[in-house]
């Protein structure tokens, strides 16, 4: 039996194009430690409404690329499963949640009474984002600390988009990873994946047909 030092093992790794699988980073998105008033969870996990656009919920990850974290902002409406607002940028602040709620409101004009999700981190109770939920109609709801079911639909976007795209790619630069995440959630996730809780059709043909 011969043993190979770890200078050798790296060689031949390089030479075979083989990369050793290492540990993927985290870095936390949200932060409920803050001094901002909070609102109560009157969602409640009622994740299943009877109309489109008449509850959201939104939150906030991160995607690792050479040139440092890109954070992404997005906006799920619960009847379609579809993602109808979202922003990318390279740094994790209030804005980033407004523009993808405000892509959300354009895009999709909720009606006159609709509930906004999110958990309870700074970026979604500062005075910025709470301006734009204070809007007649809209009632503005949160998770319970550190109670990561209560936004599950999102959680579950964020898990479906890493293990579908990211963790198989290296991106070199925020701008490359931003061009394959719009183009994930806008050609293939809306329009073609299927999915379960849809009775096996995409958010873009459930809504076809289902247009109340």
């Amino acid at each position: 039996m011969h043993e190979c030092s770890a200078n050798t093992v790296a060689r031949l790794m390089r030479e075979a194009g083989i990369a050793a699988k290492t540990t993927r980073k985290f870095r936390q998105t949200t932060d409920s430690n803050h001094p901002h008033p909070v609102a109560e969870n009157l969602l409640d996990r009622a994740l299943d409404p009877p109309t489109k656009n008449a509850s959201w919920v939104a939150d906030m990850t991160d995607i690792a690329t050479r040139e440092g974290w890109l954070d992404l902002a997005a906006v799920e409406d619960l009847f379609r499963r579809m993602v109808v607002g979202w922003s990318m940028g390279g740094t994790m602040t209030s804005r980033l949640v407004v523009d993808a709620l405000e892509m959300a409101v354009a895009r999709r004009l909720p009606g006159t009474e609709w509930v906004a999700h999110s958990d309870r981190g700074s970026q979604y109770a500062s005075e910025h984002d709470q301006r734009l939920l204070g809007a007649p109609g809209i009632t503005c709801n949160m998770s319970r600390r550190a109670n990561c079911w209560d936004n599950a639909p999102m959680e579950s976007f964020f898990a479906t988009l890493k293990k579908e795209l990211v963790h198989d790619e290296d991106y070199a630069t925020r701008e490359r990873a931003t061009a394959s995440i719009f183009e994930y959630i806008e050609t293939f996730y809306n329009r073609v994946r299927r999915h379960s809780s849809l009775g096996y059709l995409s958010p873009a043909d459930f809504e076809a047909s289902h247009p109340g």
